[in-house]
Formats: C-alpha cells, structure tokens, sequence
C-alpha cells in the first residue's frame, strides 16, 4: 500500500484529503506545516506528496525546492495543492518540479485519479 503524505495547515482540509486518500485505498501521513512536512519525509519516506502552497513558515514552494536539491527525495512525485489559482503560482510550482498542480476547491475524484496516476508511473 502507497503512503502519501498530506500537507496543509486547514485542519478540515487535511481531515478531508486524509479521508479521501484512506478511502482511495492508500495509507496517509499527515502534517500542518513546511518543517513538520520535511520531517515527516525525512522519517517515512512517502510515495507521493500532496504539498499546499501557503503554509506558516517554510512555504510549499520552499518544500519543493529542498525536495529537488535533495539526492533521496528528488523523485518524489508532488502535486501541489492551493486556493491561488493565479497562473504565475501553476507556472513557479511546475518550474520547481511539481509533478501537478491542483486549485482548490478541487474535484476529489480528479484528485484521486491524478494521485493514483503518479503513483503507477512510479512503479513502472
């Protein structure tokens, strides 16, 4: 079973994605902020990274970019999640190596699929 790991710093959207993802069949791993998130990487090892933008201190995007400096974590697939649907935010988390990017409110079935997609990419 996949872990992903959820961050963001909404409690009710965390309490969603982290339903949605146990639903979809996957284990879920969760934190609230940029340090915890990279803590949480650095324990566990995740298989996907479902990484909001605005986080309190280190920001998503600076997530991101420690990920791809990173020899171990820079394959990690991310899909970025935000309520900025503002087209320069899509195109900074793309260029830092975001594998997706997601507006909120999404479709939690696109979501999934879009999870699940990366997740098979991986494996093959």
């Amino acid at each position: 079973m996949a872990n992903v790991l959820v961050v963001d710093d909404e409690p009710n959207i965390l309490l969603s994605l982290e339903f949605l993802m146990s639903h979809a069949g996957l284990t879920v791993i969760t934190a609230t902020d940029g340090e915890t998130a990279l803590q949480r990487i650095a324990d566990t090892s995740p298989d996907l990274l479902l990484l909001d933008i605005s986080l309190p201190g280190i920001s998503g995007f600076e997530v991101l970019e420690q990920l791809r400096r990173s020899e171990r974590e820079r394959h990690l697939p991310v899909i970025m999640l935000t309520a900025h649907g503002r087209e320069v935010e899509r195109e900074k988390g793309l260029a830092l190596g975001a594998d997706d990017y997601v507006t909120k409110p999404f479709s939690t079935h696109q979501l999934v699929e879009k999870v699940k997609a990366l997740l098979g990419e991986r494996d093959t």
